[in-house]
């Protein structure tokens, strides 16, 4: 499901920002700072609010779950309700929602900022994603989830044993190719749409490098795309 303009709303009311779930998560960052409330996460993450809250969605050591005071769903029987973070059960990249259930907004909280100071946050934290990751290709974000369960933190004493793009580096698979997918050489944890890549030929380099990664390290990647459908069965004889 897709969600229209109907749903990419955000209003702020002191410390308290609504916003729909198609709002985008930069825009909500932007509209908060504005309003001199600190949501400055948010802006370098990728799409809407109802993937970051489905997926606890966080960078620099600061997650959704941080933030979030409760979220509307509209579940299969036509009920709107509203759920509780605890309901949720947040956690790393993950999220348990009723089944069947769209979100449709979520409201947050944070702590005042000058508006000045959390736009230059924001300007900071852009240069600094577009040094380290592939902000220019055709990607899908993250590939896969960090085994050490947490995403970088930005600051000097993270440490990156468990972290997806080290156990991919470590494996030999920075750059790695399958027809026109291409696990990035500037950071080997997106995997990039470089020439018309297939869906075949994305998913089929993901599983390869998850295979290369165990054979190296016994750890089993596991996807933090979410993936919908099945692959293409092989043709007969193929």
């Amino acid at each position: 499901i897709r969600l229209g303009r109907g749903f990419n709303g955000i209003e702020t009311s002191g410390t308290t920002v609504t916003a729909g779930a198609a709002a985008l998560d930069a825009h909500v960052a932007r509209k908060a700072a504005a309003a001199g409330v600190d949501l400055t996460f948010l802006r370098t993450i990728p799409g809407s609010i109802g993937g970051a809250v489905r997926m606890n969605a966080g960078c620099y050591g600061t997650y959704v779950a941080d933030h979030l005071r409760d979220v509307q769903v509209v579940l299969r029987d036509g009920r709107l309700v509203t759920l509780s973070p605890a309901a949720l059960e947040l956690a790393y990249r993950r999220s348990t929602l009723p089944p069947g259930a769209v979100i449709v907004s979520a409201t947050f909280t944070g702590p005042e900022g000058a508006p000045e100071a959390l736009e230059a946050r924001m300007a900071d934290q852009l240069a600094k994603r577009d040094a380290t990751q592939p902000t220019k290709d055709r990607t899908a974000g993250s590939t896969f989830r960090n085994p050490a369960g947490f995403s970088s933190t930005g600051k000097a004493d993270d440490t990156h044993e468990m972290k997806a793009w080290k156990l991919i580096d470590d494996a030999g698979m920075r750059g790695a190719r399958e027809g026109g997918a291409v696990m990035s050489e500037k950071h080997s944890n997106f995997l990039t749409n470089a020439e018309n890549a297939s869906a075949a030929d994305l998913e089929n380099l993901g599983e390869m490098i998850r295979k290369k990664v165990y054979e190296t390290s016994g750890v089993t990647l596991e996807w933090e795309i979410m993936r919908v459908g099945e692959p293409a069965p092989e043709e007969a004889g193929g």
